[in-house]
């Protein structure tokens, strides 16, 4: 008599790790979750220890699997996902050669700066991502900055790459990165998906030091003794090369055909689309391409570094006195949802800049967060909705884009996950500004299911990776349709936004 097969998906977060453990056809079984340390050791200086990764997952998919009562060779395989931006090192041994350099770190910045001026457009073309806080201008600053250190390193890693390799017991030499995270990689030909020779020589970037290239569903090993006894599985247990968290996400929330766009209202603001070409932003250095995790699709996306940060910040600094918990917080949120959706579209001519911690897309870490126009008038829930429109209008100015790059995209419905899904007046405002449904998932955490679904796919568990993640995804509950009023009160209200944006509007 067959067993039943079950497959695991975990998502390393910024702060917090998720394990959650699946059906073949998608359906939850069990998950679980750990805070992970975030260290501010300097100002400017954002650190977490690679280790803290490999610990959460093992404790949170030991708790999966105990959890749902299964035996642990009743799991067929396992993925992981991570956060994209920052880079951590391995040395021959696959022991940490460095502390993970967070994608908050900004002592990297002369180099994002150095290769801006030099190489930017060339960097723009081949990697479909401008110079940004990624991998080529920390692997630089290590190189130049930390020169000790980076002599111990055999090898660059993600997050997910590391953990995946510690589980399956790799060696310095066998470190890989999979497709999904070149973009950000700033030496990468990103259409081939290869390493590209001119951008390493361009840059001064070392091509031994970097991981060799994988796909998502290659299998890069098998669980060892040790790594069972830490995780609570089988071992042998296939482990999959697995991808990055945005794509998770993408592929987790069913984005799989042109036209679909994915809104992940979390920490960071992000806005992708889904083509089926690869498009570079030369012009406005704005949008980043990312190879989806489904074969042939392409996800166009920009981000704000803090979107989801600033509502928070607004809520405890001029709701809550102070740091809260999650749960003050979702308190204090619902009654400034409910003052903010008295106020009309626009917030009385408020505007706010999203940018607390600098500007990402375009690079510009000078910006900082701005209200414009407030005057006596303006009450607090005017200030709370300005900053819900201020991300809206962000993402608005990303489509523009998007649609000056692509003029036969036409955007079909916006799927929204993260713990910002869970506002309804959020989720009409971006349907007004965008002119789009907005279509809430059953799920807001939703990455750890693109993450198993992979799994699935390494060991033939999952067949086609589009049509698996179409079946797989659930709405949680009827779209939020873009009213005619707010669509036309609003088109106006983006303009002058985006003047204001690119210093040429100074109310």
């Amino acid at each position: 008599m067959m067993r039943t097969q079950y497959l695991i998906g975990v998502d390393l977060g910024t702060s917090a790790t998720k394990a959650a453990l699946y059906r073949p056809d998608g359906t939850l079984v069990t998950e679980a979750s750990a805070e992970v340390a975030i260290s501010h050791p300097a100002p400017g200086v954002v650190e977490q220890e690679q280790e803290d990764f490999y610990r959460s997952a093992a404790a949170t998919v030991q708790r999966v699997v105990a959890a749902a009562g299964i035996d642990a060779g009743e799991v067929a395989a396992i993925a992981f996902d991570s956060q994209m931006a920052g880079i951590g090192a391995v040395d021959e041994d696959f022991s940490p050669a460095i502390r993970f350099d967070s994608w908050l770190d900004m002592r990297c910045q002369p180099y994002i700066d150095h290769i801006a001026e030099h190489h930017g457009e060339q960097v723009t073309a081949l990697t479909g991502c401008p110079p940004i806080c990624a991998h080529a201008a920390k692997m630089l600053w290590w190189r130049h900055e930390r020169p000790d250190d980076y002599g111990r390193i055999a090898c660059f890693v993600t997050p997910a790459g590391f953990v995946a390799g510690r589980l399956a017991g790799l060696k310095g030499a066998d470190a890989f990165i999979d497709h999904t995270f070149l973009h950000f990689t700033g030496c990468s030909d990103g259409r081939a998906g290869t390493w590209s020779d001119v951008l390493c020589d361009a840059l001064g970037v070392e091509p031994a030091r970097l991981p060799r290239i994988v796909a998502p569903w290659d299998i890069v090993g098998a669980v060892t003794d040790q790594a069972a006894k830490d995780f609570g599985l089988r071992p042998g247990t296939p482990v999959a090369a697995g991808c990055g968290d945005t794509a998770a996400s993408a592929l987790g929330s069913g984005i799989v055909r042109p036209g679909m766009m994915l809104d992940v209202a979390g920490t960071a603001s992000v806005l992708a689309g889904c083509t089926d070409q690869f498009i570079a932003d030369t012009r406005h250095r704005t949008l980043l391409v990312m190879r989806s995790a489904a074969p042939g699709l392409w996800h166009p996306l920009a981000f704000i570094g803090g979107g989801g940060l600033a509502v928070r910040w607004f809520c405890e600094q001029f709701a809550g006195g102070g740091e809260l918990s999650d749960h003050a917080i979702d308190e204090i949120y619902e009654r400034l949802e409910a003052e903010a959706s008295a106020v009309p579209h626009g917030s009385d001519g408020l505007l706010f800049s999203p940018h607390l911690g600098g500007r990402i897309c375009p690079a510009d870490p000078a910006r900082r967060g701005v209200w414009n126009g407030f005057s006596w008038g303006h009450t607090r829930a005017h200030f709370f909705r300005s900053i819900l429109e201020g991300v809206a209008y962000e993402y608005a100015s990303y489509l523009r884009i998007l649609r000056e790059l692509l003029p036969h995209f036409e955007p079909v419905e916006a799927r929204v996950v993260g713990g910002g899904a869970r506002s309804a007046l959020w989720n009409r405002i971006k349907a007004e500004t965008l002119g789009v449904p907005y279509q809430p998932l059953e799920r807001p955490d939703i990455g750890t299911l693109g993450a198993a679904l992979i799994a699935g796919r390494a060991v033939g568990l999952v067949g086609d990776l589009a049509e698996a993640a179409a079946a797989a995804a659930r709405p949680g509950g009827p779209p939020t349709s873009p009213g005619a009023e707010g669509q036309k009160a609003y088109g106006p209200i983006i303009d002058r936004y985006i003047r204001w944006q690119a210093g040429t509007d100074r109310q």
